[in-house]
Order: structure tokens, then sequence, then C-alpha cells
């Protein structure tokens, strides 16, 4: 019996301590995702983008409606023109197609570095919200909760309403 006492003695010293640590620290959570796509900077961002989206799409099927209506003509009037000339057509179709195409690359990558430069600083805001709130309250540590976060169970306070009042929605 003494010897049980004598080694679960110096185990409840080394154990002690870190139950005090873990009494100490509060930790909540919160849905990032649902709280960034709920910000009316990022509703206005999105429609802003949504907008250029769509000034590019009617840009592109003008493009090729113009390309079609050209290789239509071209293929109707090819049996009346030289080989030279339905080469050289050929020739112009095929450059327009890969125009169309470069084109199309471009408007995606300048839509996602549009996405990127309009976002980051949202992103940021709320991060920042997030730190204050929870430096306010009094949290340790803050788990973002949303599908595919890095939290199984948030049974902690979810401090959604406070960031946003923070950020003044």
């Amino acid at each position: 019996m003494k010897k049980i006492k004598i080694l679960f003695l110096p185990l409840m010293f080394l154990f002690a301590p870190l139950s005090t640590v873990n009494a100490q620290a509060k930790v909540a959570h919160i849905e990032v995702q649902k709280l960034i796509s709920e910000m009316p900077e990022v509703i206005a961002a999105q429609k802003e983008l949504k907008k250029l989206e769509e000034s590019y799409t009617a840009e592109m099927e003008t493009t090729y409606k113009e390309f079609q209506t050209k290789a239509q003509t071209y293929a109707a009037d090819a049996a009346n023109q030289t080989e030279i000339t339905n080469q050289s057509r050929q020739k112009e179709l095929e450059g327009m197609q890969k125009n169309i195409q470069e084109y199309q690359q471009t408007v995606s990558q300048d839509l996602q570095k549009k996405s990127v430069d309009m976002m980051k600083p949202l992103i940021d805001k709320a991060k920042a919200a997030i730190d204050k709130v929870a430096t306010d309250l009094g949290y340790n540590y803050v788990l973002d909760s949303s599908a595919g976060g890095s939290v199984i169970i948030a049974k902690g306070k979810d401090i959604m309403a406070d960031v946003k009042k923070e950020l003044g929605f």
C-alpha cells in the first residue's frame, strides 16, 4: 500500500498543474465562413464581381458569335474560292479561335485576381474583429466551427453575434 502511495503522490504532482492549466483556458467557436459570407462588404464585393463577370461573358459571347458567323460565311463560300484563299481563311479562323481561348484564360485570371484583391482585406477585417472580441471576452482560443473546420464538437460559446456587432452589422 505504501508503494502505491509513493508512486501515486509524484504522479499527482505531475498532473495537478496540467488540470489547472486546462481549467483556465476559455474556448469559444465561430463559423468563420458564415460570418464572412454575411458581411455586407463581402456581399457588395460579390455583386461587383458578378457584374464584372457578366460584362466579360457578354463580350466573349459577342466575339464567339462573330467567329461563328465568319466561319459559316467562309464555309458556305469555300467552293467558290481558291485553295489559297480557303487556307488563308482557315488560318484566320484558327487565329480568332486562339484569341478567344486566350481571352477566356485572361478573363478567368483577372476575375480570380480581383476576387483575391477584394476579399483579402475583408477576411483580415473579420479575423481582427474575432481577435478583438475574443480578447475582450477573455477567450484563450477561438475555433473555426465551419464545415470542414478543425472542430469536431463545438459546445463553447458562439461569438458570432458579438463579432457581427463589432463589425457593425
